[in-house]
Order: structure tokens, then C-alpha cells, then sequence
């Protein structure tokens, strides 16, 4: 097996650049790191894995996960904890536990006892989707300060010291949403919107950037109303059709958050999925469903499962392998789903 010495030799670089690019821990001139990964493929090269397995299995790393669950739950978050558990089952090797917890929406006071509970718990480092609230921003800043690095996911917030965010650029996702909405009106519409909650960051900066989109490009769409469900399919069934009945002119729908579902039940129990072009957001079954239907025109995903599995990686780089995330922000993808590419 070749070493990092011998890579060196072959690259004409010094072993601790070698060292730096293989193990990200520092910035190397792109063209030279490129030249030393190709070499260390062709070598076939590989670190140690029973050695670096031994040595983070002594730090008994334990990682915190809190995310959103409304009470009829949240089939995003599903998908999110598939790859939460996908990748503790690929860290357990090296000794890394993980505990999930879940806090409504907007419970602010409920999001700060998890996190309490969790460091009692003996958690290193945490992942959250966090409500974007003050108190919250200085809980983080407390655990970075006590050594214990946080990731958010999903939606970021102001004025944390977190380490790093994945999830949409809901600033650009929204402006997406605003492009469908001029595609499929053909300019012109009365639009209602249907969001979670403006206590989450994500939802605001989506809705604010679908709006600005419109104003710019599309004088002749006009946003009505919008209406709050806290991600909860029930109480989005509850304000959708409150909505519907008191704008009949309405004739286009923004869901801009979850309860997806019960904003098309809505719509389609008041007899208006012809009339109503609808786009929503993620991917979900009972979304594809009313897509194959006809109900939502297009989805736009934001790939949950790489939501759930990387804060995880990046906590436990930054934690077992002492490799700091190469980037403050992880964007998932923007996918547009229609019928014709589910």
C-alpha cells in the first residue's frame, strides 16, 4: 500500500501538503491538490481505517438531532430521519451514537429544554432546525462557547455561532417558485399563499423572495392573502379552505412549506383543482400522488435525505477527525419535479 510519503515523492510536494489534502485540513492550490488526488487514486491509496477507527472510538462521540414535528406529523421529516439513521448506522463503526428529539414549529421555549436535555444527555455536537428566534441564537452561541459545535439544517438562523447550514437556499427556491408561477399563469393571476410559519427563517425568505420574483417580472399576478398552518396538515386542510372561500378570485396556490396534502384536500373538496394551479414544495408520497392526479402542477425538492445524513458527517469530521467544514453553507439542489419526471 502506498504511503503519503511516496505520494509526495511523486507529486514533488512536501508529505504535510500531502497530508492537507487528503485529510482536508487546510487550503492547497487547487491545480496542486487536484494532481495529488489523482496520484493518491492511481496508487490506490488508503489512511488506516483500523488505526483511525481505534482512535475516535476512544472519544465515544455522541451527536444531537432535534427537527420539526407537527402534531400530525411531517412526512418531510420522514425522509430527513431515513438519512439521519442511514448515516449513525455508517458512523456506529467508529463508536458515534446519535439521539433525535423533535419540537413543534414554533415552540421556542420547547426547542431550548431539547437541547438542555441533550447536553445533560452528553452530546457533542448538535444538528437542529431551529425556530429563528433570539433565545435560540444565544443557546447556540452558549454550546459553540462550551465546545460543543451546531449544524443547522433545513432552516438556518441570524446571528449564531453554528458551524455550518445544510439544507435549500430558500432565498433562491423562492425565487424558483415565482419563476413556475409566471410559466404556468401565463403572467397573470391572483395568487394565495399557504406557509408554515414566520417564525421559521426558511419560510419567510422563501415567501419574501416568491413575491419579489413576481413584482419584478410579473405586474399582473397579484398576491391576495396569505395564511399561516405551522406544517401541519389539519390545521393547512382548516386555513386553506378559509382562504379559498373568502378570495374566490383566487385562482393559484404557493404552499410554501409542509400540509401540502391538506391544502389540495382543501381545494379539491371545494371543487376548484381545475380552476387552481397549484405548486408546492418537496417531494413526499401523497405529493407525487396529486401530482400523477393533476392537482399540483410542480414540486420543487429539496433532497431530505442528504438534509438528515450530513450534518451528522460534518459534526463528526469536526469532531473525531478535527477537520473543520469546508464551507459555512451545504445547498441541497433545487429539483422541479412535474408529473412527466417523478
Amino acid at each position: 500500500m502506498a504511503t503519503i510519503k511516496q505520494i509526495a515523492a511523486l507529486a514533488g510536494v512536501s508529505r504535510g501538503t500531502v497530508d492537507r489534502v487528503l485529510n482536508n485540513r487546510g487550503i492547497v492550490n487547487a491545480e496542486t491538490a487536484a494532481k495529488i488526488k489523482e496520484i493518491a487514486a492511481a496508487v490506490q491509496y488508503s489512511p488506516n481505517k483500523i488505526a483511525k477507527t481505534l482512535a475516535v472510538k476512544k472519544k465515544n462521540i455522541k451527536l444531537g438531532y432535534i427537527m420539526y414535528a407537527s402534531t400530525s406529523g411531517n412526512p418531510f421529516f420522514d425522509d430527513v430521519v431515513t438519512g439521519i439513521n442511514a448515516k449513525a448506522e455508517e458512523l456506529a463503526e467508529y463508536g458515534v451514537s446519535v439521539e433525535t428529539r423533535y419540537s413543534e414549529i414554533n415552540n421556542v421555549q420547547k426547542q431550548l429544554e431539547l437541547m438542555d436535555e441533550l447536553v445533560q444527555a452528553g452530546v457533542q455536537g448538535l444538528a437542529i432546525t431551529p425556530v429563528n428566534d433570539a433565545a435560540v441564537a444565544e443557546k447556540i452561541n452558549e454550546l459553540s462557547s462550551a465546545g460543543v459545535p451546531v449544524v443547522t439544517v433545513n432552516s438556518d438562523i441570524d446571528n449564531s455561532a453554528r458551524i455550518a447550514y445544510v439544507g435549500s437556499n430558500y432565498e433562491q427556491s423562492g425565487k424558483t417558485a415565482g419563476g413556475l408561477m409566471r410559466l404556468i399563469t401565463n403572467g397573470s393571476a391572483n395568487v394565495g399563499i399557504v406557509t408554515g410559519s414566520r417564525d421559521v427563517l426558511c419560510h419567510a425568505v422563501r415567501v419574501s423572495a416568491f413575491k419579489k420574483s413576481l413584482a419584478k417580472h410579473c405586474p399582473n399576478v397579484k398576491i391576495v392573502d396569505i395564511a399561516e398552518n405551522n406544517d401541519d396538515d389539519f390545521q393547512s386542510f382548516s386555513v386553506t379552505k378559509t382562504l379559498l372561500a373568502a378570495h374566490p378570485e383566487i385562482d393559484a396556490l404557493f404552499l410554501a412549506a409542509a400540509g401540502v396534502y391538506g391544502a389540495c384536500r382543501a381545494v379539491i373538496e371545494l371543487g376548484l383543482q381545475k380552476k387552481v394551479k397549484i405548486i408546492s414544495f418537496d417531494c413526499v408520497p401523497s405529493t407525487r400522488k396529486l401530482i400523477q392526479e393533476g392537482v399540483i402542477t410542480a414540486t420543487i425538492a429539496q433532497q431530505p435525505f442528504k438534509q438528515g445524513a450530513l450534518p451528522l458527517e460534518i459534526l463528526f469530521n469536526y469532531l473525531g477527525m478535527d477537520i473543520k467544514p469546508a464551507s459555512e453553507k451545504y445547498y441541497t439542489d433545487i429539483e422541479i419535479k412535474i408529473r412527466e419526471n417523478l
